[in-house]
């Protein structure tokens, strides 16, 4: 009886076929007495733990179900509203171009001619006969219909799996709904790896690790940053007239992402295996021609449903953007972040919030520097447009003071409206008389925040050419709102005629770039980030790499995701490969941080620094990045150091070298255990002191209440500044390593175009770990006028209006 109970403690995993890698369908796995639940063996990791991952960043469980009825009604409203407007009012009363007469008792005279709104709306039942004479209008509330009983049986599913996520917060992590927006997505992370030593929610290995749980979560997201990367997509296109354009919607990723991934006909069997015969390159034609026809059928599709989907497209605009036109004109001039510039800027393994937080700081350099760019022409006749307008403006408002009648004049509130939106549009093109323009320092700090930038951007900063290609990356509001307004024309044709012709390249990449991993399943292979197999010999990790230019990772993709992954993730230990890697890249930091400039004289220079590059935030990470930035400037102009002393000019690549050695060396002296607690250090005030002391000693000095929150804010800040120095430093490094190269083979001697630039590049990562480079080419930098501060909401920027244009003419 006693091994009778032994073996019931036991499970036999039978029938996963389709969750176990092969070799591991037979494995036991212990289940100790009292945690058998429904958490015990969860057969689809990846949507529990994005489920879990989107609960947290959604604020829970009501914040999420509110949301998704919303979405319900708000369609539900969009329908009504537009039916009801097109079939039940009278459009000839509510303009007055037929009369209206009331009569009754008590009627005052005057009031008999005038226009109420219950006048221009039909009675019930003539509304209803308009509507079932006109089928076409059946046609589409039947079509709604079907799309809305669809989205609300969908909603109330996600409402039975979010109450068990948040059962599964409760119980398993033991995070209450009322303290979950006091964690952080990495103290739940570490939360998930305790409880699947306890219980194991995944079968096929003891342990998880953070980067198995981002494999789940961004399976597929990788796949489409490697595509991106290696110019697979065919979103570039070169069209007459308007020359190279880059046009990538929500439309058009969602048709990407249907035919390759989830939709039928695609390469997965399921959410976590590539189908096999996809891995095999003996039939790889045929495969090829098989997702051609799958292409041609989805871009048929399209087309059929292109008047239905382009409806919807042009209502949900209009009801969306034309209040806040109205209310903010200038709106329509703001940027925001482009599809095709968060996946061309995203590191492998970066969830959706560390993407959102790294373009967010970056929003306002990078604005600061596209205003930086004006046109004379342009600005003349914005003047002018502005003078003649303000002063027709101007006389009807002071005749409407003077006699509020003026309002009754046909029109009259017309032309006040339009005219007030043509002054607002034409001061956007008015650039600043007293600012400075300075692009190769705006374009410096941008690197720091978004860390990828094209070779040939590299002291360009001033030219058109450079200015387009960033704003392929950072595209005005109004741009994006027209490319989702031709979308559904535009997506049909770029199906059937240019990613068919891809056909047999997606297949060879599906296949030499898939690797399969015990207990996580096919992922791509440049998401493991391994230098071996995907680095690029000229960002540093020349020697370690056995990558083809076929295999390389374009951009440094694979060392900056290794070294942002790293940082974001202190407790993870990389493989043996990478750790080889890193340790090579921090003797390097330390012997190339010799002749940087000592780290207390960087410190020293903080406010001034942060004075000289208008750095408003006024933070320590901030004052520090300002630091590393300026300090080239301040040596170069020959300003006498706090000792009184000349110091030698430097880079910003040797500033930084100087404060990660000096990361590096502080972190080394710490405990294990303050160690093990941040790989992020923070400043140390205390003269005796190391530059960099563990947050537990800032823990000490607070309360116990509002230790960790503040404690955490502070790591993460640190540790986007050790982020961004790493990112200045490698492009220095890469620059260095790139110069041989071009005097060898002549490679890259001529700067080439953001898309032949990506065209050239060859595609794998693996995984790995990341550290620093110095450049010892002196890249002298200009005194630049860019504001560093913490960025809102991106939509909220955008709803606040575009910042003022800067002047050209006044340069560095």
């Amino acid at each position: 009886m006693a091994n009778l109970e032994t073996y019931q403690e036991y499970q036999r995993i039978e029938d996963f076929e389709e969750d176990s890698p092969h070799g591991e369908e037979d494995l036991l796995v212990h289940v100790p007495e009292g945690l058998r639940d429904s958490w015990h063996h969860i057969k689809n990791l990846d949507n529990f733990f994005t489920r879990i991952y989107q609960f947290h960043q959604k604020n829970g469980f009501a914040c999420m179900m509110l949301s998704e009825f919303f979405e319900l009604f708000q369609f539900l409203f969009v329908v009504t509203f537009t039916t009801f407007l097109f079939n039940c009012v009278e459009y000839d009363i509510l303009f007055a171009n037929r009369a209206v007469n009331h009569t009754g008792p008590g009627q005052n005279p005057l009031d008999r001619n005038k226009v109420t709104l219950p006048d221009a709306i039909l009675p019930s039942q003539q509304c209803t006969e308009r509507i079932q004479e006109n089928s076409w209008i059946i046609f589409l509330l039947i079509m709604a219909t079907i799309f809305w009983v669809y989205r609300m049986i969908k909603v109330f599913c996600n409402i039975l799996h979010y109450w068990e996520i948040r059962q599964f917060y409760i119980k398993a992590l033991k995070i209450g709904m009322g303290e979950l927006c006091n964690f952080t997505w990495q103290e739940v992370q570490d939360r998930l790896i305790s409880l699947q030593r306890e219980q194991q929610m995944c079968i096929h290995k003891k342990e998880l690790t953070e980067l198995d749980i981002y494999h789940r979560i961004l399976r597929f997201k990788n796949y489409m940053v490697a595509m991106v990367n290696k110019s697979l997509l065919p979103v570039q296109l070169q069209l007459p007239l308007l020359g190279n354009l880059v046009f990538l919607t929500q439309g058009l990723k969602y048709n990407f992402e249907l035919i390759l991934f989830w939709g039928p006909g695609s390469l997965f069997q399921n959410k976590w295996n590539l189908h096999p015969k996809y891995k095999r390159a003996g039939n790889r034609l045929e495969l090829a021609q098989q997702l051609s026809r799958v292409i041609l059928l989805m871009g048929v599709a399209n087309l059929l449903l292109c008047p239905f989907i382009l409806v919807w497209q042009v209502l949900y605009a209009f009801f969306s953007y034309t209040e806040v036109i109205r209310r903010e004109p200038g709106s329509l001039g703001a940027r925001r972040w482009s599809l095709y510039g968060r996946l061309y800027l995203r590191h492998f393994n970066e969830l959706d919030h560390e993407l959102h937080g790294r373009l967010g700081r970056g929003y306002k350099p990078t604005s600061k520097y596209m205003n930086s760019f004006t046109s004379p022409l342009l600005t003349v006749l914005a003047k002018n447009v502005a003078f003649f307008s303000g002063s027709v403006l101007a006389v009807l408002i002071a005749l409407t003071v003077y006699d509020e009648d003026v309002l009754t004049v046909q029109h009259i509130l017309t032309a006040i409206t339009v005219l007030g939106v043509v002054i607002t549009i034409t001061r956007s093109f008015i650039p600043d008389e007293h600012m400075v323009w300075c692009p190769e320092q705006l374009l410096q700090c941008v690197l720091a925040h978004i860390h990828y930038m094209p070779d040939h951007w590299r002291d360009n900063a001033n030219k058109s050419e450079t200015r387009d290609e960033v704003a392929q990356l950072f595209q005005y509001k109004a741009v994006f709102i027209l490319e989702e307004l031709l979308s559904p024309i535009v997506t049909p044709f770029i199906l059937i005629f240019l990613l068919r012709n891809k056909s047999l390249e997606i297949i060879d990449f599906f296949r030499n770039f898939t690797v399969e991993v015990v207990g996580v399943g096919d992922i791509c292979s440049f998401a493991q980030m391994d230098i071996r197999r995907h680095g690029n010999p000229l960002w540093m990790s020349e020697g370690q790499t056995e990558a083809s230019v076929y295999q390389q990772a374009e951009n440094g993709k694979t060392e900056l995701s290794l070294m942002h992954f790293t940082i974001k993730n202190p407790h993870w230990q990389p493989p043996q490969e990478s750790s080889v890697f890193i340790s090579h890249l921090k003797e390097k930091v330390h012997q190339d941080a010799q002749g940087g400039p000592p780290t207390q004289l960087l410190l020293s220079e903080a406010p001034l620094c942060s004075s000289l590059l208008s750095n408003e935030s006024g933070n320590a990470p901030d004052n520090l990045l300002a630091s590393v930035l300026a300090h080239p400037i301040l040596t170069a102009s020959g300003l006498p150091g706090r000792d009184r002393r000349f110091v030698p000019p430097s880079t910003a690549a040797s500033a930084a070298a100087s404060v990660l050695a000096s990361l590096s060396i502080s972190h080394s002296q710490l405990p294990h255990a303050s160690r093990s607690h941040s790989h992020v250090l923070l400043p140390s005030t205390h003269p005796d002191s190391t530059m960099y002391c563990s947050d537990r000693t800032v823990i000490d000095s607070m309360s116990a209440s509002d230790s960790r929150i503040r404690s955490t804010t502070m790591l993460s800040e640190f540790a986007l500044a050790e982020m961004s120095l790493h990112a200045i430093y490698m492009h220095e490094v890469h620059q260095q390593n790139s110069l041989p190269h071009q005097r060898t083979s002549g490679q890259w001697q001529n700067p080439m175009p953001m898309r032949d630039l990506i065209s050239n590049t060859g595609s794998q990562t693996h995984s790995g770990h990341t550290a620093v480079h110095l450049s010892s080419m002196p890249t002298p930098l200009r005194l630049g006028g860019w504001t560093e501060e913490e960025e809102e909401d991106e939509e909220e920027v955008l709803n606040r209006g575009s910042t003022p244009k800067q002047d050209s003419k006044s340069s560095c």
